[in-house]
């Protein structure tokens, strides 16, 4: 379900930054996990960033170090800082809350879902 909004998204040049924001919402409930995912066209969809409940996140390996994905849970606002961007880095990034799926031990599809944010990165 696409409820959440996201914002933040834009052009910058590669070693810019870009701090994206999703809510504040409801769906980003304090027991909820959260996550950052990014998609290229006619590529699969990749999970960026995860932020437990608790506020522990972890990253995919070509973001680890560059990206920090934090949550405020009295805003019911997710965020992702971006940092020392690359063009690799371009793609409509979503945010999601609520895990539905999990395979091994890891959470494959949520509930809720953004509409996604444009982050272009130019070499």
């Amino acid at each position: 379900v696409r409820v959440l909004v996201e914002s933040g998204g834009g052009s910058v040049q590669s070693g810019g930054s870009l701090r994206l924001s999703c809510g504040p919402s409801e769906y980003i409930d304090d027991d909820y996990s959260l996550a950052w995912f990014r998609q290229e066209p006619m590529k699969e969809r990749e999970r960026v960033a995860r932020i437990s409940p608790t506020g522990f996140a972890t990253y995919t390996g070509s973001v680890r170090g560059r990206f920090t994905a934090s949550r405020d849970n009295a805003q019911n606002t997710m965020y992702l800082q971006m940092n020392n961007l690359k063009p690799e880095d371009t793609a409509m990034y979503y945010c999601a809350a609520a895990c539905t799926s999990v395979r091994d031990a890891t959470c494959v599809d949520y509930k809720y879902w953004g509409q996604g944010t444009q982050v272009t990165v130019s070499a």
